[in-house]
């Protein structure tokens, strides 16, 4: 199993170990308010503690914190207004939504400008749907959670999920995954393991924009239908009146994740990241996916896709994403770009696609290291293309790819004995690296 050394890795990328330990302190030590209260909550309901989550939430006042003891509790928690929910451990505190629709419902469409929500040290499990569904809210910090064997509503040979409220426009094939952010801002998930589910971690905006989330430093594994992180625009959700454009999904920052293991339950599969702006008008932009290891998953490490042939503005978007710096190894082919082979990077683009940045990515185990179909002009630069079958597939002759300034698995270049190759037409490769752009990560840094 891939494990890294998180010292090592923080001190190779430059994340100081104190601003960490920082971001914690302030999460939990600065209190928004100096007469806030701590409630309790113990699974008999003694010594001045509620008996259930769901009753201390209604009593706090916002701001307030409410401790939760070591215990299994039955329930489907809403919460909708601002407070911190602290567990007394992933192991020990657990809530189990067998038979419920969520574990934890962060409910921002029904409570609107809610924000500054923080979730820790609990076990999610069993729900219908997400384990924790994070909706139209601001400031929200999961940190430090278990997130395990939700979807359990999903019928897998109708692809449907009964029973889903009408704003889950685009989710009847996984019941909304582990952990869901749909129209959030600013929040951030860290520190999570999200496993079992039909999906890890899903991030869509079908009842308003989501941007400028940070998904970090969690562990997202055997997810078996779905990504291990998503990044989808879905259609719009209103209550009444006319259809908006689809809102977005812009400005995220997907880092330092370990998403291995997912998408194998079914052929179609799911990527490690997936960043898709299936139809037109969908928009999911400007999206960081960086020092992430994404290993052994159903499609390729990164899936990007638009599908639909529309001409801007109206086409998907799925322009300027960047994708720095990942480890990618031993995941499947993309029937959708296509290919059949195991492939690290694939990119769909029926409709143009711009501003795509992908560097200092090390690929290996791979047959196609980075497969690209569209009509587009698609730059790639500093990566090390260490599969030595072929480094780079041009599957559309109309689009051209500037290749400059990478490894090839050898220092003769493309095509040499021992290096990676070329296929497709309209690649430039010259200049290209001589040794490895990052010789520190190879594959035994990794494991």
């Amino acid at each position: 199993m891939f494990r890294r050394n998180d010292h090592d890795f923080k001190t190779r990328f430059g994340f100081p170990g104190a601003l960490v330990g920082f971001s914690v302190a302030a999460i939990l030590g600065m209190p928004a308010s100096l007469h806030a209260a701590t409630l309790c909550v113990n699974s008999h309901g003694t010594g001045g503690c509620y008996k259930t989550i769901a009753a201390a939430v209604a009593a706090a006042s916002p701001n307030d914190t409410i401790k939760v003891s070591a215990g299994t509790y039955k329930e489907d928690v809403v919460i909708g207004k601002p407070l911190s929910l602290i567990g007394a451990g992933q192991d020990w505190t657990i809530i189990n939504a067998k038979g419920l629709s969520n574990g934890l419902y962060i409910d921002g469409l029904d409570n609107p400008g809610l924000g500054h929500v923080v979730i820790t040290g609990f076990t999610v499990e069993s729900a219908n749907f997400e384990g924790i569904l994070i909706q139209n809210a601001s400031f929200v910090t999961v940190w430090g959670n278990e997130v395990r064997d939700n979807d359990q509503g999903l019928d897998v040979q109708a692809e449907t999920c009964d029973g889903q409220p009408p704003f889950e426009t685009s989710e009847g094939d996984d019941c909304g995954e582990g952990i869901h952010l749909m129209g959030v801002d600013h929040s951030i998930i860290s520190g999570n393991q999200v496993e079992k589910n039909a999906g890890g971690i899903l991030v869509t905006d079908e009842t308003a924009a989501t941007h400028d989330n940070a998904i970090t430093r969690n562990t997202v594994q055997n997810n078996d239908l779905d990504c291990g992180i998503t990044l989808a625009s879905h259609p719009p959700y209103v209550k009444s009146g006319p259809t908006p454009a689809p809102f977005g999904v812009f400005h995220n920052t997907i880092s330092e994740n370990d998403s291995f293991n997912n998408g194998h339950g079914t052929p179609g599969g799911g990527a490690g990241v997936g960043l898709f702006a299936p139809g037109p008008g969908n928009m999911t932009y400007g999206n960081s996916v960086v020092h992430n290891r994404l290993v052994n998953n159903g499609l390729p490490g990164v899936a990007v896709h638009n599908h639909a042939p529309v001409p801007p503005p109206a086409g998907p978007n799925v322009d300027d994403n960047t994708i720095i710096g990942n480890f990618i190894a031993g995941n499947g082919p993309d029937s959708d770009v296509p290919t059949t082979v195991p492939t690290g990077i694939a990119i769909l683009g029926a409709s143009p696609v711009t501003g795509l940045v992908i560097a200092d990515n090390v690929i290996v185990d791979e047959d196609i290291d980075v497969a690209v179909n569209s009509a587009s002009s698609i730059d790639l630069h500093l990566n090390d293309l260490n599969g030595r079958k072929v480094g780079i597939d041009n599957l559309n002759a109309a689009g051209t790819i500037n290749a400059t300034e990478n490894w090839w698995g050898c220092a003769k270049g493309p095509g040499a004995g021992g290096c990676s190759s070329i296929q497709g037409s309209g690649v430039t490769f010259t200049p290209w690296l001589t040794q490895p752009s990052s010789p520190d990560r190879d594959d035994n840094h990794w494991r």
